[in-house]
């Protein structure tokens, strides 16, 4: 069994390295040990990426594949993998180059998903702070993700931490919508588009990688953004895959009762402290956000790197 680690890179050379690193000492207790061809896109057109990847290979246990997607923009580099995997590849499993995976990462999606005989495995992704952050950060728990039993079916995955059918990808074409390239989300169009189709989706609890957050990321501006972009794009995307009057006038009422929700919490987390402040305009921020994505407005999440 053949399985393609898909990642793709743009000015993260430490970060790259992390992962490759981690990636070298994967191991497999419940399932045979896959043959893995990892693929690391390099979407810097002057191939920073080039040297770490060459340093690794030397002592690497998988088979390293690098190329260079001169086209900026995360939909290119992505689509990118997916043309450079392997014809008799079974399995396609993407991860970023901020994270790395447990040991067992790997091990957990392919036994997940023969398990449950599902198309799509996704796991949790956990933050791995570089400095010491803010009480409200922690406090709030803005920066965990949401977790459920093994097996447990999920809506929606996302490229930070996901196995898929390799099959399922070749049947389209382009897989990530370029209309994404700089404001990302193009993994959320993607797998909204898997579950219209009717694949299933499962999450695989112990699948487990570590997200470095920089320091740029541990401020108010920086949750509040994430939050409006992330209820932006799904808005979007649903009301463009299910374009019914039904649908939108749903999205308009949740948008609207965020909305009103975070305004009415405002009063209250005064006295809860600034945890509670923040949870209440990023309530607002996500209610905006929504309605936003009905009228097609987007952040550009790629406008700008930040490295790790």
């Amino acid at each position: 069994m053949l399985v393609s680690v898909c990642i793709a890179s743009y000015q993260r050379p430490e970060g790259l390295k992390r992962l490759l690193l981690g990636l070298n000492q994967l191991t497999f207790n419940q399932s045979e040990v896959p043959d893995i061809e990892v693929i690391v896109i390099d979407n810097d057109f002057k191939g920073s990426a080039r040297g770490i990847c060459r340093q690794i290979e030397t002592d690497f246990q998988w088979q390293l594949k690098y190329y260079i997607e001169a086209q900026r923009g995360i939909s290119f580099a992505r689509n990118r993998a997916i043309a450079s995997v392997s014809q008799d590849s079974q399995f396609v499993a993407f991860i970023d180059d901020d994270e790395v995976p447990e040991n067992n990462w790997l091990d957990e999606l392919l036994s997940v998903q023969k398990a449950y005989r599902a198309d799509v495995v996704a796991g949790p992704v956990i933050p791995n702070f570089i400095k010491d952050v803010p009480q409200w950060v922690a406090k709030g728990k803005f920066f965990e993700p949401r977790r459920y039993p093994t097996g447990h079916p999920i809506e929606i995955a996302f490229a930070g931490n996901v196995l898929i059918r390799t099959e399922i990808l070749q049947k389209i074409d382009p897989v990530f919508d370029e209309r994404f390239a700089i404001t990302g989300g193009e993994d959320t169009n993607l797998f909204m588009r898997l579950r219209r189709a009717g694949y299933k989706f499962v999450w695989a609890n112990e699948a487990i990688v570590h997200e470095w957050i920089p320091q740029s990321r541990t401020n108010i501006k920086w949750v509040l953004q994430r939050g409006y972009f992330g209820w932006s794009v799904h808005s979007w995307c649903e009301s463009e895959l299910y374009p019914s009057i039904p649908v939108i006038a749903i999205r308009i009422l949740k948008g609207l009762t965020l909305i009103i929700k975070g305004l009415f919490l405002i009063l209250p987390s005064l006295f809860l402290g600034q945890h509670a402040l923040i949870k209440a305009l990023l309530n607002i921020y996500r209610g905006a956000g929504t309605l936003a994505g009905l009228i097609g407005i987007r952040y550009q999440a790629y406008k700008v790197t930040h490295g790790v």
